[in-house]
């Protein structure tokens, strides 16, 4: 499948705010965000009259690479958030919150979605007791998210064990940190979402 395999931080800087590509370095002043504070490109630092439209793009590609999936995936969770009761921008970021690998990453198990998602295409989870190896799988309320037996071995998931009591979960997932088990007891609502997000504009780029 496709992907972007280019340098994480060039995408936080074409963006002009941190998306936490990269865990806990995000959080250090060896963010490339502290360093150079321009969008990357030869033409980086010249100042650009952003219109609507490019205010618009660019909060889409803002939510698009904050969760990591690709443009189709993108647009076919914006197709199920119209179709769905409610308001539409709140919708597409529930959509999105409720991903598989996200939901690992809340729960405290991965320093960052992209490590995540890698975490679960490798097996090392289970969901509601069955393997699960797809990323983009959305959860629903009573699912359960718990580590492979197998996996409690590897020298990764053992040093994200460890972090785990010192992590914070939204309060739409109940994770007995002592096991590493993760339950969706809620939906995620638009105040669980701490990232500022301007939803609304991805609404009108999409209805234009």
């Amino acid at each position: 499948m496709a992907r972007y395999t280019g340098p994480a931080c060039r995408l936080c800087r074409r963006e002009g705010t941190k998306l936490y590509l990269k865990g806990e370095r995000c959080t250090t002043g060896k963010c490339a965000l502290e360093r150079r504070h321009t969008a990357p490109g030869q033409h980086g630092a010249a100042n650009k009259v952003m219109r609507e439209y490019g205010m618009q793009l660019r909060e889409k590609q803002k939510a698009r690479r904050y969760y990591g999936v690709l443009e189709g995936q993108f647009e076919h969770y914006f197709e199920m958030a119209e179709k769905q009761e409610g308001i539409t921008g709140e919708n597409l970021l529930s959509l999105l919150e409720r991903r598989f690998d996200n939901v690992v990453y809340r729960m405290g198990m991965a320093s960052s979605r992209k490590e995540a998602r890698q975490l679960v295409l490798h097996a090392h989870f289970r969901l509601n007791g069955k393997k699960a190896n797809i990323p983009s799988i959305l959860l629903k309320v009573g699912d359960v998210i718990s580590i492979r037996e197998e996996s409690r071995k590897n020298a990764k998931i053992k040093e994200l064990l460890e972090g785990l009591a010192s992590q914070t979960a939204p309060k739409w997932l109940e994770v007995d940190k002592d096991n590493a088990v993760a339950k969706v007891v809620a939906l995620p609502k638009r105040e669980d979402i701490d990232f500022p997000f301007e939803e609304q504009l991805i609404v009108e780029l999409y209805s234009k």
